[in-house]
């Protein structure tokens, strides 16, 4: 038995990368497959595993515990989870204003999960080259948003190279997941920062003016600076799971800050007398699309965020 790291999930087999540098293709093992995990992925990319081949084909035997992992309610399937990859150091949040726009509470539902799991986030905001005055005065406002909270944020384009070499130089010497909804650019993103890598860059649905998926399964790449990136198929929600009602101001960093201050210890910062989060809002204090989200996302019957 040796350890080795997932660097592909295809849901059958699992490319694992092991120590002496060689690939081998691996299944599952029984246990995993029908163990506690409620999940369609029980192993996912950037896992650390145990694998054998003493019964003539390579197997997974265990999944060494996780320092962090980026989680998904599945699309279909309510009650069961979709890891998107583990064991990262940085999470990259492809945002566009159009050719789709990425809905505000689409961004909150990653951070939040992102926030749970204490996964650095890191926005960029693409297509740049594309924007009119008043959509760069828009994206120029939400930045601003999100980094008065403590995120991160860099304005990207393939097209004339905007924060392409600021992207390489945050991708370097670490693990970084990529993701981002369908047609958001995440694949000539990667492309810009490692040329040498072979993926696919979809074309746009003019229908529905988004993204056609161009990656269908998780892959961790070596971009060539030390670091490893991991391109995952495009989506169109993000459903939160394993976060409860009442915890979930915790994963606001701006509200948790104020929710110290309200004159119950049991405020959910909804409608309660007394609430430091709701008079920080109408002061301005709080952007008021953030808490939008936050009262959204509380009031979605039994947590069944879609």
């Amino acid at each position: 038995m040796e350890k080795g790291l997932v660097i592909k999930s295809t849901g059958s087999w699992h490319i694992v990368r092991r120590e002496d540098g060689g690939h081998v293709n691996c299944r599952l093992k029984g246990r995993l497959r029908t163990g506690a995990i409620k999940s369609t992925s029980p192993v996912a990319v950037g896992d650390r595993v145990a694998i054998d081949s003493s019964q003539g084909e390579w197997i997974i035997c265990d999944i060494m515990p996780r320092s962090n992992y980026i989680i998904r309610k599945a699309t279909k399937l309510s009650s069961q989870s979709h890891i998107i990859a583990a064991n990262v150091d940085v999470a990259l949040l492809v945002i566009t204003l159009r050719m789709p726009e990425t809905p505000p509470e689409f961004i909150d539902r990653f951070l939040v999960s992102a926030e749970a799991y204490r996964i650095p986030v890191c926005l960029l905001f693409n297509k740049v080259d594309l924007y009119t005055r008043d959509e760069t005065a828009m994206l120029d406002n939400m930045s601003e948003v999100y980094r008065g909270i403590g995120y991160r944020s860099i304005k990207t384009s393939v097209v004339d190279g905007t924060g392409i070499e600021t992207l390489r130089e945050l991708s370097s010497e670490k693990i970084s997941v990529i993701t981002g909804l369908s047609g958001a650019g995440k694949s000539s993103l990667i492309n810009a920062v490692a040329p040498h890598l072979p993926v696919r860059i979809g074309e746009m649905s003019e229908s529905h003016r988004s993204g056609k998926h161009t990656t269908t399964f998780a892959e961790m790449l070596a971009t060539g600076n030390n670091g490893y990136i991991i391109d995952t198929p495009g989506i169109r929600a993000f459903g939160l799971i394993h976060i409860e009602k009442q915890e979930l101001y915790h994963f606001f960093p701006e509200i948790f800050k104020m929710a110290a201050d309200c004159a119950f210890h049991n405020c959910r910062h909804v409608n309660e007398p007394g609430c430091e989060v709701i008079k920080a809002v109408q002061a301005g204090n709080i952007s008021a699309g953030r808490y939008r989200s936050y009262l959204n996302m509380m009031e979605d019957p039994q947590n069944k965020y879609r």
